[in-house]
């Protein structure tokens, strides 16, 4: 049984939820008119933000970049404090101008986006940290290819965040001796925390998203094979490439042939509870009862029942899995903590920025939605947007557009099989964007946060923001993308 201290230190994130929910006013069954609004933010407040209310959104990205490069040990200590300033930075003018509509705006964003969000990883870095592989193999070139490989296929059925939370220990603890780590662990932000999410709509939010709006199941696995294969192909070549020449410069060279004890997996039975995460995601994918208004803020039933879910099988996985077990897989509640309190942040300064894409032609950014035509364009500006802002309301921003360019009044369920039929290039090109290009920095999804935070406490001093971007993604994913643009969308 797990220590009354591993309790409190995981109870900081679901009991926040728990609190946010109880102070919400009282539940009541959503009427027909409010169920047709259900999670639309207001059509207007796209048109009437200004370009500039997006600064306080620009000023914590520069933080998270700027803060532990120039102020580490600032940074470590304060980093929730510099989140929630730049969120009361919008919040508090935004209040006083938009009122009780700001307020709901606000609540929305939590309620619907933030909190499932934040359990959804919770649940998933509970159960995995309960997995314990022993006797991992010693990280040769052939190895890591081999656990990236591994870790790359198992996104697309347990999720980008899943599998990296599965992954990502063993793929630690097989380097350990090792001195060069770092590209490693870059490669496994490419490929394991996002590129591999690419095949079914359990990989990835966005893809999710399509499910709920008439994408079959299957459709990604069968349309996306040939481009998640190609990337993935390519990575790791090069990776393969890059990690002999560094394991020849060893000094000295780990022997891939001690074995310190037999290989065996401790704490097997929180694959149980990672089943039930996704049987929980995609029930609530499948399942529509009804919904209910909290504070104005229409939650779905399944949502509500998801999220319970979700938190039963991180208790359970608590409850269930030794103490010893959890200290041996280096485990601690840091890295969760500093997602938790950071997206707290990024997604109140991400409301103008959301709220004014959707405004399309009437928002601010109205132009340059105008400029998107061809497949290629859909591929760099959901994969470029994707990179920065939440890839799932910017899959859906222009999965929309495309609706709309082709079968504009069309029923949605009959437009998206007649875009699948007819120009299924431009679905792709939107799905693999924003997928793909996740990949381009720590904060293009999820995982990629928590990966580098858990690097980091195992000793793997990882780059800034800045420079995952200037000296990895951009020199290897941006030509690499260059090339899936020619070969698939040109």
């Amino acid at each position: 049984m797990v220590a009354w201290r591993g309790w409190r230190a995981a109870a900081s994130v679901p009991v926040l939820v728990l609190i946010v929910l109880a102070a919400a006013p009282a539940v009541a069954p959503a009427s027909p008119e409010g169920a047709a609004e259900a999670g639309a933010t207001h059509p207007e407040l796209g048109t009437m933000l200004p370009l500039w209310t997006i600064i306080p959104f620009v000023g914590i990205l520069l933080s998270i970049a700027l803060g532990p490069l120039l102020a580490p040990r600032f940074w470590h200590h304060h980093f929730p404090k510099v989140s929630a300033f730049w969120a009361l930075l919008f919040a508090a003018p935004f209040v006083l101008v938009f009122k009780g509509e700001a307020l709901r705006e606000i609540l929305h964003i939590y309620l619907i986006d933030y909190l499932p969000f934040i359990i959804l990883l919770w649940a998933l870095f509970t159960a995995s940290g309960g997995i314990l592989l022993r006797g991992a193999p010693v990280g040769t070139p052939r190895v890591n290819v081999l656990l990236l490989a591994i870790g790359t296929v198992i996104a697309s059925w347990i999720g980008t965040t899943g599998a990296a939370m599965v992954m990502i220990r063993p793929l630690l603890r097989a380097n350990a001796a090792r001195r060069h780590r770092m590209h490693v662990i870059i490669f496994f932000i490419f490929l394991v925390a996002n590129i591999g999410g690419s095949l079914t709509p359990l990989g990835d939010p966005p893809l999710f998203l399509g499910f709920l709006h008439s994408v079959p199941f299957f459709w990604t696995m069968t349309n996306l094979l040939p481009h998640m294969a190609f990337v993935s192909v390519v990575l790791l070549i090069v990776f393969f490439v890059w990690d002999t020449l560094l394991y020849r410069r060893e000094e000295p060279r780990p022997s891939s042939s001690v074995v310190t004890e037999p290989l065996r997996i401790e704490g097997a039975h929180n694959f149980l509870f990672l089943a039930g995460v996704v049987g929980a995601v995609l029930m609530s994918g499948m399942w529509r009862p009804g919904e209910v208004n909290v504070a104005g803020v229409h939650l779905g039933i399944q949502d509500l029942a998801r999220n319970g879910l979700l938190l039963l099988m991180g208790a359970l996985s608590l409850w269930t899995t030794r103490a010893e077990t959890r200290q041996a897989n280096g485990f601690s509640w840091f890295p969760i903590k500093e997602v938790a309190y950071l997206f707290a942040g990024i997604f109140m300064t991400i409301i103008p920025a959301l709220a004014i894409l959707r405004a399309g032609s009437a928002g601010a950014l109205a132009g340059l939605l105008a400029a998107v035509q061809t497949p290629a364009h859909y591929f760099w500006m959901a994969g470029g947007l994707s990179s920065f802002l939440d890839n799932a309301p910017t899959y859906l921003t222009f999965f929309n557009s495309a609706l709309g360019k082709f079968f504009h009044g069309v029923p949605e369920s009959q437009a998206v099989a007649m875009l699948i039929r007819e120009n299924k290039v431009y679905l792709q090109a939107i799905s693999v964007g924003a997928v793909f290009m996740g990949a381009n920095t720590y904060i293009g999804n999820a995982p990629n946060f928590m990966v580098r935070s858990i690097a980091e406490e195992a000793g793997i001093a990882m780059p800034s923001f800045f420079g995952y971007m200037l000296k990895y993604s951009i020199p290897i994913l941006i030509p690499l993308f260059l090339l899936v643009t020619f070969v698939f969308f040109s």
